[in-house]
Protein backbone atom coordinates (compact mmCIF):
# COMPACT_ATOMS: atom_id res chain seq x y z
CA UNK A 1 0.00 0.00 0.00
CA UNK A 2 1.45 2.90 -0.92
CA UNK A 3 1.96 5.86 1.44
CA UNK A 4 -0.18 9.06 2.14
CA UNK A 5 2.47 11.22 1.53
CA UNK A 6 3.85 9.45 -1.33
CA UNK A 7 0.58 9.80 -3.11
CA UNK A 8 0.41 13.19 -2.31
CA UNK A 9 4.05 13.47 -4.43
CA UNK A 10 2.84 12.38 -7.11
CA UNK A 11 0.01 14.39 -7.48
CA UNK A 12 1.48 17.10 -6.89
CA UNK A 13 3.87 16.11 -9.60
CA UNK A 14 1.08 15.09 -12.31
CA UNK A 15 -1.23 18.31 -11.71
CA UNK A 16 2.19 20.35 -12.28
CA UNK A 17 3.08 18.88 -15.37
CA UNK A 18 0.05 18.80 -17.12
CA UNK A 19 0.09 23.07 -16.11
CA UNK A 20 3.33 22.94 -17.91
CA UNK A 21 2.91 20.98 -20.92
CA UNK A 22 -1.04 21.10 -21.75
CA UNK A 23 -1.50 17.60 -23.24
CA UNK A 24 -3.70 16.77 -25.90
CA UNK A 25 -6.16 14.66 -24.74
CA UNK A 26 -8.72 13.14 -26.90
CA UNK A 27 -12.61 12.17 -26.57
CA UNK A 28 -15.17 10.50 -28.30
CA UNK A 29 -17.93 10.86 -25.38
CA UNK A 30 -21.23 11.56 -24.94
CA UNK A 31 -22.91 14.02 -27.59
CA UNK A 32 -24.46 15.55 -24.57
CA UNK A 33 -22.12 16.44 -22.67
CA UNK A 34 -19.22 17.28 -24.93
CA UNK A 35 -19.17 20.71 -24.71
CA UNK A 36 -18.23 20.39 -20.57
CA UNK A 37 -15.85 17.89 -21.05
CA UNK A 38 -13.66 20.14 -23.47
CA UNK A 39 -14.19 23.30 -21.04
CA UNK A 40 -13.10 21.17 -17.91
CA UNK A 41 -9.98 19.53 -19.72
CA UNK A 42 -8.95 22.45 -20.78
CA UNK A 43 -9.77 24.51 -17.26
CA UNK A 44 -7.22 22.19 -15.64
CA UNK A 45 -4.70 22.61 -18.42
CA UNK A 46 -4.90 20.28 -20.81
CA UNK A 47 -5.78 20.66 -24.49
CA UNK A 48 -9.19 19.01 -25.96
CA UNK A 49 -10.19 17.10 -29.12
CA UNK A 50 -13.18 15.22 -29.82
CA UNK A 51 -13.74 12.77 -32.84
CA UNK A 52 -15.80 10.10 -33.59
CA UNK A 53 -15.13 8.84 -36.72
CA UNK A 54 -12.96 5.77 -37.10
CA UNK A 55 -9.22 6.77 -38.59
CA UNK A 56 -9.72 10.14 -36.36
CA UNK A 57 -9.90 8.00 -33.90
CA UNK A 58 -6.82 6.10 -34.53
CA UNK A 59 -4.62 8.99 -35.78
CA UNK A 60 -6.13 10.97 -32.65
CA UNK A 61 -4.89 7.53 -30.51
CA UNK A 62 -1.30 8.13 -32.23
CA UNK A 63 -1.24 11.81 -31.43
CA UNK A 64 -2.67 12.32 -28.18
CA UNK A 65 -0.99 12.05 -24.71
CA UNK A 66 -3.90 9.64 -23.41
CA UNK A 67 -7.62 9.17 -24.47
CA UNK A 68 -11.09 9.10 -23.17
CA UNK A 69 -14.10 7.23 -24.35
CA UNK A 70 -17.75 7.02 -23.21
CA UNK A 71 -20.25 4.87 -24.65
CA UNK A 72 -23.13 7.10 -23.19
CA UNK A 73 -24.57 8.49 -26.68
CA UNK A 74 -23.67 5.42 -29.46
CA UNK A 75 -23.99 5.70 -33.45
CA UNK A 76 -23.80 2.58 -35.45
CA UNK A 77 -20.38 4.34 -36.71
CA UNK A 78 -19.10 3.25 -33.33
CA UNK A 79 -19.06 -0.06 -34.03
CA UNK A 80 -15.87 1.31 -35.79
CA UNK A 81 -14.58 4.05 -34.41
CA UNK A 82 -13.89 1.99 -30.50
CA UNK A 83 -12.42 -0.90 -31.52
CA UNK A 84 -10.37 0.62 -34.53
CA UNK A 85 -9.22 3.48 -31.60
CA UNK A 86 -8.74 0.67 -28.57
CA UNK A 87 -6.92 -1.26 -30.45
CA UNK A 88 -4.73 1.22 -31.98
CA UNK A 89 -4.06 2.54 -28.23
CA UNK A 90 -3.28 -1.02 -27.15
CA UNK A 91 -0.82 -1.24 -29.78
CA UNK A 92 0.89 2.06 -28.82
CA UNK A 93 0.53 1.16 -24.96
CA UNK A 94 -1.21 4.42 -24.56
CA UNK A 95 -3.14 5.13 -21.67
CA UNK A 96 -6.93 5.62 -22.28
CA UNK A 97 -9.93 6.42 -19.64
CA UNK A 98 -13.09 4.35 -20.51
CA UNK A 99 -16.53 5.48 -18.93
CA UNK A 100 -19.00 2.21 -19.40
CA UNK A 101 -22.08 4.63 -18.92
CA UNK A 102 -25.54 2.08 -19.15
CA UNK A 103 -23.66 -0.72 -19.49
CA UNK A 104 -25.89 -3.52 -19.85
CA UNK A 105 -27.87 -1.76 -21.42
CA UNK A 106 -28.62 -2.74 -24.87
CA UNK A 107 -26.96 -4.90 -26.80
CA UNK A 108 -24.65 -2.85 -29.27
CA UNK A 109 -23.44 -0.59 -25.89
CA UNK A 110 -22.47 -4.33 -23.87
CA UNK A 111 -20.58 -5.67 -26.72
CA UNK A 112 -18.64 -3.02 -27.26
CA UNK A 113 -17.44 -3.10 -23.95
CA UNK A 114 -17.52 -6.71 -23.77
CA UNK A 115 -14.60 -6.52 -26.55
CA UNK A 116 -12.49 -3.92 -24.57
CA UNK A 117 -11.63 -6.56 -22.05
CA UNK A 118 -8.13 -7.75 -23.66
CA UNK A 119 -6.78 -4.15 -24.28
CA UNK A 120 -7.31 -2.99 -20.40
CA UNK A 121 -8.10 0.24 -19.78
CA UNK A 122 -5.24 2.83 -17.88
CA UNK A 123 -8.42 3.66 -15.96
CA UNK A 124 -12.35 3.12 -15.54
CA UNK A 125 -14.45 5.54 -14.35
CA UNK A 126 -18.06 5.47 -13.41
CA UNK A 127 -20.49 5.22 -10.95
CA UNK A 128 -21.04 2.46 -8.40
CA UNK A 129 -23.70 0.23 -10.98
CA UNK A 130 -21.55 1.03 -13.71
CA UNK A 131 -18.50 -0.86 -11.85
CA UNK A 132 -20.35 -3.33 -10.50
CA UNK A 133 -21.67 -4.29 -14.11
CA UNK A 134 -18.47 -4.02 -15.89
CA UNK A 135 -16.83 -6.32 -13.41
CA UNK A 136 -19.44 -8.89 -13.83
CA UNK A 137 -19.29 -8.26 -17.69
CA UNK A 138 -15.37 -8.91 -18.07
CA UNK A 139 -16.59 -12.28 -15.63
CA UNK A 140 -14.23 -11.04 -12.79
CA UNK A 141 -14.83 -12.88 -9.36
CA UNK A 142 -16.10 -10.00 -6.80
CA UNK A 143 -17.82 -9.50 -4.27
CA UNK A 144 -20.54 -7.54 -5.71
CA UNK A 145 -24.09 -8.35 -6.52
CA UNK A 146 -25.22 -8.21 -9.98
CA UNK A 147 -26.78 -4.26 -10.38
CA UNK A 148 -28.67 -2.51 -12.85
CA UNK A 149 -28.37 0.87 -14.38
CA UNK A 150 -30.93 3.67 -14.77
CA UNK A 151 -29.67 5.42 -17.51
CA UNK A 152 -26.41 7.41 -15.85
CA UNK A 153 -27.64 7.25 -12.59
CA UNK A 154 -26.71 4.14 -10.07
CA UNK A 155 -28.85 2.28 -7.97
CA UNK A 156 -26.00 1.18 -5.92
CA UNK A 157 -23.86 3.09 -3.09
CA UNK A 158 -19.90 3.65 -3.84
CA UNK A 159 -19.23 1.23 -1.09
CA UNK A 160 -21.47 -1.69 -2.88
CA UNK A 161 -18.96 -1.03 -6.05
CA UNK A 162 -15.70 -1.48 -3.60
CA UNK A 163 -15.02 -5.07 -4.51
CA UNK A 164 -15.82 -5.01 -8.06
CA UNK A 165 -13.53 -1.73 -8.45
CA UNK A 166 -10.48 -3.59 -6.98
CA UNK A 167 -10.45 -6.92 -9.01
CA UNK A 168 -11.35 -4.22 -12.18
CA UNK A 169 -7.82 -2.27 -11.16
CA UNK A 170 -5.61 -5.80 -10.62
CA UNK A 171 -7.04 -6.96 -13.80
CA UNK A 172 -6.19 -3.87 -15.95
CA UNK A 173 -3.05 -3.31 -13.84
CA UNK A 174 -4.56 0.37 -13.96
CA UNK A 175 -7.13 2.66 -11.41
CA UNK A 176 -10.63 2.63 -11.39
CA UNK A 177 -12.81 5.89 -10.08
CA UNK A 178 -16.23 4.88 -8.68
CA UNK A 179 -17.72 8.66 -8.25
CA UNK A 180 -20.62 9.12 -5.46
CA UNK A 181 -20.84 11.20 -2.58
CA UNK A 182 -17.51 10.03 -1.58
CA UNK A 183 -15.30 8.92 -4.46
CA UNK A 184 -13.36 5.50 -3.99
CA UNK A 185 -10.32 5.32 -6.26
CA UNK A 186 -8.06 2.04 -6.18
CA UNK A 187 -5.29 0.47 -7.98
CA UNK A 188 -5.98 -3.11 -6.55
CA UNK A 189 -3.74 -2.42 -3.93
CA UNK A 190 -4.41 0.98 -2.35
CA UNK A 191 -8.14 1.92 -1.92
CA UNK A 192 -8.56 5.89 -1.86
CA UNK A 193 -11.58 7.77 -0.18
CA UNK A 194 -11.80 11.26 -1.62
CA UNK A 195 -14.15 13.98 0.15
CA UNK A 196 -15.62 17.22 -1.09
CA UNK A 197 -17.53 18.12 -3.91
CA UNK A 198 -21.16 20.07 -4.02
CA UNK A 199 -24.51 18.09 -4.31
CA UNK A 200 -25.15 20.28 -7.49
CA UNK A 201 -22.87 18.35 -9.11
CA UNK A 202 -25.75 16.20 -9.57
CA UNK A 203 -27.82 18.09 -10.73
CA UNK A 204 -25.85 19.28 -13.65
CA UNK A 205 -25.45 17.50 -17.07
CA UNK A 206 -21.74 16.03 -17.13
CA UNK A 207 -19.98 16.02 -14.04
CA UNK A 208 -18.94 12.52 -14.10
CA UNK A 209 -18.47 11.96 -18.21
CA UNK A 210 -16.13 15.66 -17.79
CA UNK A 211 -14.21 13.23 -14.93
CA UNK A 212 -13.93 11.14 -17.08
CA UNK A 213 -11.78 13.61 -19.42
CA UNK A 214 -9.87 15.08 -16.91
CA UNK A 215 -8.60 11.86 -15.77
CA UNK A 216 -7.31 11.54 -18.78
CA UNK A 217 -5.45 14.68 -19.32
CA UNK A 218 -3.72 13.60 -15.59
CA UNK A 219 -2.95 10.37 -17.19
CA UNK A 220 -1.14 11.56 -20.12
CA UNK A 221 1.49 13.03 -16.96
CA UNK A 222 1.07 11.38 -13.93
CA UNK A 223 3.62 8.06 -12.68
CA UNK A 224 0.71 5.77 -11.95
CA UNK A 225 -2.66 5.67 -13.05
CA UNK A 226 -3.98 5.46 -9.45
CA UNK A 227 -2.38 9.27 -9.20
CA UNK A 228 -4.16 10.26 -12.18
CA UNK A 229 -7.15 9.17 -11.19
CA UNK A 230 -6.77 10.54 -7.44
CA UNK A 231 -6.00 13.95 -9.10
CA UNK A 232 -8.66 14.32 -11.46
CA UNK A 233 -11.30 13.00 -8.42
CA UNK A 234 -8.95 15.65 -6.09
CA UNK A 235 -9.37 18.05 -8.69
CA UNK A 236 -13.36 17.85 -8.94
CA UNK A 237 -13.93 17.33 -5.60
CA UNK A 238 -11.84 21.13 -4.65
CA UNK A 239 -13.18 22.79 -7.50
CA UNK A 240 -17.08 21.18 -6.53
CA UNK A 241 -16.75 22.71 -2.96
CA UNK A 242 -15.74 25.99 -3.61
CA UNK A 243 -18.09 26.35 -6.19
CA UNK A 244 -20.96 24.84 -4.36
CA UNK A 245 -19.98 27.67 -1.00
CA UNK A 246 -20.56 30.39 -3.52
CA UNK A 247 -23.52 29.80 -5.34
CA UNK A 248 -26.91 28.74 -5.14
CA UNK A 249 -28.23 27.33 -8.17
CA UNK A 250 -26.95 24.65 -10.73
CA UNK A 251 -26.68 26.95 -13.63
CA UNK A 252 -24.60 28.95 -11.47
CA UNK A 253 -22.96 26.49 -10.05
CA UNK A 254 -21.40 24.61 -13.77
CA UNK A 255 -20.11 28.29 -14.46
CA UNK A 256 -18.26 28.54 -11.07
CA UNK A 257 -17.25 24.98 -10.98
CA UNK A 258 -15.25 25.60 -14.48
CA UNK A 259 -13.65 28.34 -12.76
CA UNK A 260 -12.62 26.54 -9.87
CA UNK A 261 -11.02 24.01 -11.48
CA UNK A 262 -8.85 26.80 -13.35
CA UNK A 263 -8.11 28.09 -10.39
CA UNK A 264 -7.29 24.83 -8.41
CA UNK A 265 -3.36 24.83 -7.73
CA UNK A 266 -1.51 21.48 -7.49
CA UNK A 267 -0.97 21.97 -3.69
CA UNK A 268 -4.88 22.25 -3.72
CA UNK A 269 -5.57 18.95 -5.63
CA UNK A 270 -3.01 16.45 -3.92
CA UNK A 271 -3.39 17.61 -0.23
CA UNK A 272 -7.24 17.87 -0.25
CA UNK A 273 -9.20 15.17 2.43
CA UNK A 274 -8.62 11.88 1.36
CA UNK A 275 -8.24 8.53 3.49
CA UNK A 276 -6.35 5.09 2.47
CA UNK A 277 -6.56 1.86 3.25
CA UNK A 278 -5.31 -1.41 2.14
CA UNK A 279 -7.34 -3.17 -0.34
Amino acid sequence: MIEKETLEAQVTRAAQKVRETCPMTPSITNTVTINFVANAQIAVGGSAAMVYLPDEGEKMAELGGAMYLNVGTLLPIYTETLPATTRRLHELNKPWVIDPVAVGVGAMRTQLLADMKPRKPTIVRGNASEVITLANLWGLETAAPDATVRGVDSTQEVDAARAAAVALARYTGGAVAVSGAVDLVTDGETVVRSYGGSPFMTQITGSGCSLGGVCAVYAACAETPLAAALAAVGVYNVAGERAGARVNAPASFQVAFLDELYLATPEDIAHHTFEIEEA
